[in-house]
């Protein structure tokens, strides 16, 4: 377990979930267990086992011809009113989640939503524990599927243009309450997808918010998953 130990100077703040999360899969190992058949556009990013806000992350999505692309942009969706490089960095950090409840009305998620949904792989993350009295202060899990299968995040992406026409993407993932295991630790947790659900997740052409939001909500959604403390 060593490889993902993490000190206290890396915590996130306890009302903020997964602020931290880990990815170990190389491109062609996740091209293969998500079915990308556009393959990957960008450049291999090392195994990480401490993702921050603003690194540079994988996210899988469809593309124009509506195939999946493994694509390379930077974690925390950047505010679509920021007007300079530096406003849009600090956006960054406050929108590293959207919240299943609001992230259909809330203006920096809603547009992205409604037109650019995305999978953001994932190793594992990590939540430190809240339930008051039953752990150590700051504890911190490390939370992963026992069969070690890469989580699917549910999450959204956009394009910002800085201030000389550059293009930036970005993206977030999006949160729910905690069920099952999970609510023990935390009162919320990523969404995760079931593979069942990828096709109309992504489908560029699917722009009903209501559907969309079904989709979100399922039975089982922390089947499968270890917290190790």
């Amino acid at each position: 377990m060593a490889a993902w130990k993490i000190t206290n100077k890396f915590m996130c703040n306890l009302d903020l979930v997964c602020g931290r999360y880990a990815i170990s899969k190389l491109p062609e190992e996740l091209i293969e267990e998500f079915e990308i058949s556009a393959g990957h556009t960008g450049k291999v990013l090392p195994a990480d086992w401490n993702i921050s806000p603003t690194k540079e992350i994988y996210i899988i999505r469809n593309n124009q011809e509506e195939k999946r692309e493994l694509v390379n942009l930077s974690w925390g969706l950047i505010a679509p009113w920021s007007k300079t490089s530096d406003e849009a960095i600090k956006s960054q950090s406050s929108a590293i989640n959207a919240r299943t409840e609001t992230v259909d009305s809330k203006p920096t998620f809603k547009n992205a939503f409604k037109y650019h949904r995305c999978l953001i792989p994932a190793t594992g993350y990590y939540e430190w524990a809240t339930e008051l009295g039953k752990y150590p202060s700051k504890q911190p899990f490390y939370i992963h599927n026992k069969n070690n299968k890469t989580l699917a995040f549910a999450g959204i992406y956009s394009t910002w243009r800085d201030e000389n026409g550059a293009a930036k993407q970005s993206a977030a993932l999006i949160t729910r309450p905690a069920v099952d295991i999970l609510e023990k630790i935390h009162h919320r947790m990523p969404t995760f997808l079931p593979q069942d659900r990828w096709d109309h997740w992504l489908d560029n052409q699917e722009n009903d918010v209501e559907e969309i939001k079904s989709l979100l909500h399922f039975n089982n959604e922390a089947a499968g998953l270890i917290a190790d403390p």
